[in-house]
């Protein structure tokens, strides 16, 4: 499909398409997107379009959308890639080099699992949203996958799993040698053996019991099992780190740059245990600040390739639920040697940071260091010094940072950060880890003022890399290779929802030209302190792209960063780790990673990243419907942060738990969905329910298994 005869504004639409390539447009963002007139740009486009479907260069979906036209090569009838199974059952099959997932129906999923990588047969398109289907001829790899579940014995001697993760699509089959201890009743974690026949069970081995179904201990564990977590590290990770000393040899404290009697300080959460970072700050002669952040220096700790660093990039991070933490490294490490604990000295890697008055990087240096902490500090505690309602000995230190906080949270907006809030809830738990009480918490500028701080280091050692690219062999390419952190430009298709939902409400969102942070700062400031406020951060996040780790840098558009790396917490994750070897490698002018394996390790460390923010999202939905179990019959207002077919999904507004309210409990109408106005409208009384109002509910029933709170309206 040769281009060579296509106008400007063909070859235009054509780019702008392909910057968006799994999207489909409407006529009116083009015209907004390629800065013409609304009423003679949607004619030019028009006919553009039209020309440009009859040479198969696009297609044309219900509802008048544009997407590039990819229709299904003839010679590609088998792909192989990586199944990825929902949880309402449905498969999507990612293959590396291709823009969309193959969509596979659970008839043509076969005996594959979760995970498994599998062979495809391309069937087509689907008529409506034009997405590839297909269907699984073959297992080629079976995942190591965890599924869990709760055993049953359906006749003696006889004993099923039933699985908890409707991703795993099927009850397992047990044979009594494989039982491994477990009994009936009991929640287990458990492997695959053998599934051949998509008409028999799949048979199973118990690997490991978690508990008695229905118990918190159960729940929890349960959770972290199904994103692949353990709580336990093996034996002989625990055997390395309790041979880790915590004594500092005078040979290694003398090869590094010791500032062990200058103020280093620590603001952490009151419950925090694994310190990886801390502060210093002194006003120059020049009126410059002089920032030091001190991270704990893991890689000195965990040599590559040992048994303690496979483990930690198997996990790839440390997982944190309401009623514990898992961490990326045994306790010996990240709560002990490694740790920047108060008045013990302590190895560190050091970004030391010349600032000028207006924020801007003057100089800087990445130094190993020894550093002995002279205060740990909680956030409640450092906000009452900053608030003048305390006086301590290092108060001076605390407002310097204060005033240097600012002036980079100023700058950061002013050149693209994006102003997201969003409130969350925090559990109060009895001994037995039964939720109490749930508040919102509270963010504090001594938040802030860290989250700057390490801001500012993050972004320091990435730009040190391309300043030693430049000043590398130009003719090698990737020279320098490192693991960035990235966020791509979000999905236009959604922004474009997010238009259509927002201009019933009477806000405007205006998509003209090119999505840029200031649109959507825009957008956020007019629903700032309305009821519409956490629901529309609430979308514009999910609009967002996924934030990965990558040695391709793209920059990171939500922080509004051409260079930007995760350098602050090794302890806690392992792309940190990565950067801090390649750093230390690079000083002494060698390396051990490529661009490939940079690659592989963004990848497996992103995955990692995912699945530990889904458990912890699912651990406080577990506490929500705990607490709201004890609670059946209570009223509560809300607000509806979502609307569909089915009913609303409500908000509620003082503990932050949210729930539905099925259209079947609507009794005092029959309510249609309009989803133009995103509301339900009574077809006899002509009540509506809108995004955004506020409702008076009732709690009628809860489900800790599927996690899910039912609601009612209790004004019926």
């Amino acid at each position: 499909m040769s281009q060579n005869k296509l106008s400007s504004l063909e070859k235009s639409i054509i780019e702008l398409l392909k910057s968006y390539p799994d999207a489909s447009i409407p006529v009116p963002l083009l015209v907004d997107a390629l800065g013409l007139p609304k009423k003679k740009g949607a004619q030019k486009i028009k006919r553009s379009t039209n020309r440009l479907k009859q040479l198969g260069h696009i297609m044309v979906t219900k509802g008048n959308l544009i997407r590039l036209n990819e229709p299904v090569v003839s010679d590609e009838k088998f792909v192989e890639g990586k199944l990825d199974v929902t949880s309402h059952g449905d498969g999507y099959v990612i293959v590396e080099g291709r823009d969309q997932d193959i969509k596979i129906s659970q008839k043509y999923m076969g005996t594959a699992l979760n995970g498994d990588t599998v062979k495809v047969k391309l069937l087509g398109y689907h008529k409506k949203s034009k997405k590839p289907l297909g269907r699984i001829e073959e297992v080629v790899k079976r995942a190591d996958t965890i599924f869990v579940g709760t055993l049953e014995e359906v006749a003696k001697n006889t004993y099923l799993i039933k699985t908890d993760q409707l991703s795993s699509r099927a009850d397992f089959f047990v044979d009594p040698d494989d039982l491994n201890g477990a009994k009936p009743g009991q929640k287990v974690t458990f492997s695959l053996i053998r599934w051949d026949d998509i008409r028999g069970y799949p048979q199973a081995k118990v690997l490991d019991i978690l508990g008695d179904a229905g118990t918190n201990e159960a729940n929890i564990l349960s959770i972290l099992a199904e994103k692949q977590f353990k709580s336990g590290f093996p034996a002989d990770v625990e055997r390395f780190a309790e041979n880790i000393t915590f004594d500092i040899p005078q040979q290694e404290i003398d090869r590094r740059r010791d500032i062990r009697d200058e103020v280093v300080l620590t603001i952490d959460p009151a419950d925090a245990k694994d310190f990886d970072d801390g502060l210093s700050i002194k006003m120059l002669n020049n009126g410059n600040y002089y920032l030091g952040v001190h991270i704990a220096d893991v890689t000195h700790y965990m040599p590559s390739g040992s048994p303690l660093d496979e483990e930690a990039y198997n996990r790839g991070t440390s997982v944190y639920l309401v009623d514990r933490v898992i961490p990326m490294l045994p306790e010996r490490l990240s709560n002990g040697v490694c740790s920047l604990r108060p008045n013990e000295d302590k190895l560190a890697y050091s970004c030391f940071m010349e600032i000028a008055p207006n924020g801007k990087l003057v100089d800087y240096s990445i130094e190993e260091t020894v550093i002995h902490s002279k205060q740990r500090f909680v956030y409640d505690e450092a906000q009452d010094i900053l608030d003048g309602k305390n006086q301590h000995k290092y108060h001076n230190e605390l407002k310097i940072l204060q005033a240097l906080a600012n002036t980079l949270l100023d700058k950061r907006f002013r050149e693209g950060s994006i102003n997201f809030e969003t409130p969350e809830p925090k559990f109060v738990l009895d001994d037995t880890g039964k939720p109490v009480d749930v508040i919102v918490k509270e963010r504090l500028f001594a938040h802030k003022l860290i989250e700057e701080c390490m801001l500012m280091a993050n972004k320091t050692v990435s730009y040190h890399i391309k300043t030693l690219r430049k000043k590398g062999n130009k003719s090698v390419k990737n020279d320098h290779p490192f693991l960035y952190r990235v966020h791509d430009k979000p999905d236009l298709e959604k922004l474009n929802n997010i238009r259509e939902t927002a201009k019933p409400l009477g806000i405007e969102f205006d998509l003209h030209g090119t999505v840029t942070s200031k649109t959507i700062n825009s957008l956020l400031k007019q629903v700032e302190d309305t009821s519409l406020e956490n629901i529309i951060n609430g979308l514009m996040l999910r609009a967002m792209a996924k934030a990965e780790y990558s040695p391709k840098n793209i920059g990171h558009f939500g922080l509004g960063f051409a260079n930007y790396a995760h350098f602050t917490s090794p302890i806690r994750r392992y792309p940190d780790v990565i950067v801090h070897r390649l750093l230390k490698r690079y000083n002494s002018g060698a390396t051990e990673y490529n661009y490939t394996k940079l690659e592989k390790i963004g990848e497996h460390c992103s995955e990692r990243e995912r699945y530990a923010v889904e458990a912890e999202r699912d651990s406080v939905k577990l506490k929500q419907v705990e607490f709201l179990s004890e609670r059946l019959g209570s009223t509560y207002q809300g607000t509806i942060s979502g609307v569909t077919e089915n009913g609303l999904y409500i908000v509620l507004d003082d503990i932050y738990c949210e729930g539905m309210i099925r259209v079947s409990d609507l009794k005092d109408d029959y309510y249609v969905y309009h989803p133009q106005m995103h509301c339900l409208i009574g077809r006899s009384k002509g009540k509506k329910f809108r995004l955004g109002d506020t409702i008076k509910t009732k709690v009628i029933n809860t489900n800790l298994e599927k996690r899910q709170i039912d609601l009612t309206i209790s004004d019926f």
